[in-house]
């Protein structure tokens, strides 16, 4: 489904939420059905779900609306963004839950707002969105933190992105993960997440490594060294464990290992390839 039809999908849910719950009519008509394109309707709900007293909703929402204008590359992203979610969030049944209500899809769109105004200089404007983005959905991600495509922050309660963190196309995270420094060196000292990477809930990637194309990592785990393409790493520190079980983890968001869980600890079943990667 492209973003032309999705939108269409939106407006035929709105309608039908108007009708069932005439109180979010409002919300409804000033966040899709008056909207054009799915940039307007998210320029529309950010600006009022970030709203303060120190800037208004109406400000944000121009500001929004002129970066999307400016750059194409925020609709294309914000788009595939949106299409990731529908496709791997099995809790999902309308565009307009992930377009009204979900905070990682949310907290991406203000991102890639702040990293545009980050790169044409706005470093205040986008510091205090990234203040904000953080109040209001509980994720931190650095304006200066480059972010693919068809990225999936699932729950997003907790996700902390640093400074010069990179993060390919198509990578899914889940709540709790950080993508951190080791200390207060300056300088290139951030994560470089390769394309159709899953990271699971609680992990802690630290420092200036790698975590190659299709890999997975454990929730809870602690990664401190580059982890290899195609491979799952899990524990504290983490270690290999065997692959990743697919080539794209991020897409079929699967969080064991084949074999299923055995009693005998967590080392045993690591060093086993049981240990099961939590969701």
């Amino acid at each position: 489904m492209n973003t032309t039809e999705l939108w269409q999908q939106a407006h035929d849910e709105a309608m039908a939420i108007s009708r069932q719950e005439p109180s979010l009519t409002p919300l409804m008509l000033g966040a899709v059905l008056n909207r054009s394109t799915l940039g307007a309707g998210l320029a529309y709900r950010l600006g009022h779900r970030l709203a303060h007293p120190d800037l208004s909703a109406q400000p944000l929402i121009e500001m929004f609306d002129c970066l999307l204008d400016a750059d194409p590359s925020i609709s294309e992203g914000i788009a595939q963004d949106l299409t990731a979610v529908i496709e791997r969030d099995p809790a999902i049944r309308q565009v307009t839950e992930v377009v009204l209500y979900l905070k990682g899809l949310h907290a991406l769109a203000v991102h890639r707002f702040a990293h545009a105004l980050w790169q044409a200089g706005r470093r205040q404007m986008a510091r205090y969105l990234q203040s904000r983005s953080s109040e209001v959905f509980q994720t931190d991600i650095h304006p200066a933190a480059r972010i693919g495509n068809g990225v999936f922050i699932d729950h997003a309660t907790g996700v902390v992105i640093g400074e010069t963190t990179v993060i390919e196309d198509d990578v899914s995270l889940l709540q709790g993960v950080t993508l951190g420094g080791t200390g207060k060196e300056a300088g290139d000292r951030h994560p470089k997440v390769r394309r159709g990477v899953l990271i699971g809930a609680g992990a802690k990637v630290l420092g200036n490594i790698e975590i190659g194309e299709g890999a997975r990592i454990g929730a809870g785990s602690v990664v401190l060294k580059a982890v290899p393409a195609h491979t799952t790493a899990v524990g504290v520190p983490a270690r290999i464990v065997g692959d990743a079980g697919c080539t794209a983890p991020s897409r079929e968001m699967q969080h064991c290992l084949d074999k299923p869980h055995e009693p005998g600890g967590d080392e045993k079943a690591a060093a086993s390839g049981q240990l099961c990667c939590g969701r």
